[in-house]
């Protein structure tokens, strides 16, 4: 399993000049992560390490953070992101993007955009009522339980709410090229998350 943080920049596509293939891809800042520590099966119960991203001011991190990066020998970075089922890597190590190579198959997580409060329709791709005979149910939700029995409404039932803003997977993604000049990545197709959003990509198995 091989792990790494980056930020989204953004999306461009790249054209093949021999086939004519026109390839959408998104450009990953990714890295360099340095390796803040180990976690084993034998101490925490569960093999995963512990990567640094974006380097910042020390006075930009509270004191807890910049003592427990300080312990490891690391410097300030904002965020420290669990990468689980990686083996192999020791503490002080730097990952890049050199570990990824054009064609490995990655699966990209980020926080999707949030959308805010929506109805139905949008949220839970809901079907609109009649708009004919003086109908006014155009985009109410309808039914959302019985009257007499259970007189409540089920837990789970799809209503209105917040839309966006949860930590969204995206598998299937497949590496086409890397700069490690530049520590970027460029991977086939969307990944979650707004321009400037916080990734991270992992192998998929």
């Amino acid at each position: 399993m091989k792990g790494i943080v980056g930020r989204k920049l953004g999306m461009t596509q790249l054209f093949d000049q021999e086939t004519g293939a026109l390839t959408p891809v998104t450009v990953i800042e990714a890295g360099p992560c340095p390796v803040v520590c180990v976690r084993t099966q034998a101490v925490d119960g569960y093999d995963a390490v512990q990567l640094a991203f974006d380097e910042v001011p020390e006075r930009k991190l509270t004191k807890p953070q910049r003592g427990h990066l300080k312990k490891h020998g690391v410097t300030p970075h904002r965020r420290l992101v669990e990468v689980r089922g990686v083996q192999g890597i020791e503490q002080g190590a730097t990952v890049t993007v050199e570990a990824f190579a054009p064609g490995d198959r990655v699966k990209v997580s980020g926080v999707s955009i949030g959308k805010g409060f929506q109805g139905t329709i949008k949220r839970h791709n809901f079907s609109r009522g009649p708009v004919t005979h003086g109908s006014h149910n155009v985009r109410k939700p309808g039914s959302i339980g019985a009257s007499a029995y259970p007189s409540r409404v089920f837990k789970g039932v799809r209503m209105a709410g917040r839309m966006g803003g949860r930590t969204v997977t995206q598998r299937g993604l497949e590496v086409v090229e890397r700069d490690p000049e530049r520590n970027l990545l460029l991977v086939r197709g969307a990944v979650p998350g707004p321009k400037n959003g916080v990734v991270v990509i992992r192998e998929d198995s």
